[in-house]
This record gives structure tokens, C-alpha cells and sequence, in this order.
């Protein structure tokens, strides 16, 4: 009987431990009014990019494709090198692109 107390006090531990990380990481996602997002052109979809005000934006070129994309490039969000690791759009763009080598 101890040990099942145990195991359901830590899966209820757990739980609440592994919502908390989800809560914490959402407030670490860049948002496109951040003065660094700014500076850097970043927009959380790529389509829409003013190329005039960013002309070293290329068709196709998006977070997930990135070398400083810290996940799969199939992940809808993941860290970003060039945000101090703040969560990035995986659709998104900034003007530090660059594309991973092959």
C-alpha cells in the first residue's frame, strides 16, 4: 500500500512539475514586438515579410531551415541562438538566417 501511495504522489508531482515547464516555456516565446525581433526583422510567419524592408529575405527561407534553429525542423517552435534561446515560430523569419549546410 506505501508503495502505491508513493507512485500516485509522484505521477501527481510529476504532472504538475511537467505543466509548469509548459507554462514557463510559453512565456519565454519571442514575440515580433520584442526590441531584439524587431531590430532583426523577425516575423513568426515568413509569408509575410515586407521584402522591401527586408531584402536579404529569400522564398523559402524560414526558422526551421536555419542553423540557429535549436530544433527538428519539423517542430512548430524551438529555440533560437540568435534570441539568447527564446522560442521562435519554425514558419518564422529574421535577418540572421542562415541556412543549414546540407
Amino acid at each position: 500500500m506505501t508503495n502505491r501511495r508513493k507512485f500516485f504522489t509522484l505521477v501527481a508531482v510529476g504532472a504538475a512539475a511537467a505543466a509548469t515547464a509548459r507554462t514557463a516555456t510559453a512565456a519565454d516565446t519571442l514575440k515580433e514586438t520584442d526590441p531584439a525581433a524587431s531590430a532583426l526583422g523577425y516575423k513568426a510567419d515568413a509569408t509575410k515579410v515586407d521584402k522591401a524592408k527586408s531584402p536579404s529575405y529569400v522564398a523559402g527561407a524560414k526558422c526551421s531551415n536555419c542553423a540557429l534553429f535549436q530544433a527538428k525542423a519539423t517542430d512548430a517552435t524551438g529555440p533560437c541562438a540568435a534570441f539568447g534561446g527564446k522560442l521562435v515560430a519554425g514558419s518564422g523569419w529574421c535577418a540572421a538566417h542562415a541556412k543549414k549546410p546540407a
